[in-house]
């Protein structure tokens, strides 16, 4: 009789744990992330509008469009799509396709160097835009912002048609008005690279008509 008290209480016992376990609680439970509801403007890729920076736009450091490296960037291209060992068929050599007397007006005598030596060639490229500067500067000052031929002159623009034909070339373009057509051997003309290259700031390129390789 006793054994079968033990029995039957043990299984009461056993029946009221089990139903217990299985007893969902009621507390307030958490995630192990979290998520909410937002209007997903964090989620937004980075905008490829200059505008939507202005913070940026105020202090111009990641928006170089028009500035020195993007101006010589662009005339390699057009000159030898920017190759440094590039010899064209008249002997015009390099990145930015200089001739023997552009090289020997910069104080570079060694052609062959010259053309094996990538920083020599933006020293030197740097130095004719110099030396330029300072051979056209009254043509600038004189007809920046003016309409000449149907192209807005620009000191940029002039400066790339100055490496293009050579700065007195571009003294004879103002001096007929821009009526006079300048095409170099292979027929591009001194007026395409004066649009083509205009609105570049290079106002840290100084006037030196003494420049050269060596005071770069």
């Amino acid at each position: 009789m006793i054994k079968k008290w033990y029995f039957y209480a043990s299984l009461i016992v056993i029946i009221t744990f089990l139903s217990v376990g299985f007893k969902p609680f009621s507390r307030e439970t958490k995630p192990w992330f979290s998520i909410e509801k937002t209007d997903g403007s964090e989620y937004l890729f980075p905008s490829l509008e200059e505008d939507d920076y202005p913070e940026v736009k105020q202090v111009n450091v990641l928006f170089t469009k028009k500035r020195l490296i993007s101006f010589k960037e662009a005339v390699a291209f057009k000159e030898s799509q920017g190759k440094y060992r590039l010899v064209n068929s008249l002997g015009y050599m390099g990145k930015y396709q200089f001739g023997i007397q552009a090289l020997k007006s910069v104080g570079i005598k060694n052609s062959k160097a010259f053309l094996k030596d990538p920083a020599l060639q933006e020293k030197a490229f740097i130095a004719l835009l110099s030396k330029n500067k300072w051979i056209l500067r009254n043509e600038i000052e004189r007809y920046e912002g003016k309409v000449i031929g149907g192209v807005e002159i620009t000191e940029s623009g002039i400066l790339a048609a100055a490496h293009l034909g050579g700065a007195g070339s571009v003294k004879n373009f103002f001096k007929n008005k821009g009526n006079r057509y300048f095409k170099d051997a292979y027929g591009t003309s001194l007026r395409s690279y004066l649009k083509a290259f205009g609105g570049y700031d290079l106002s840290h390129i100084e006037a030196d008509s003494n420049a050269t390789i060596h005071n770069i």
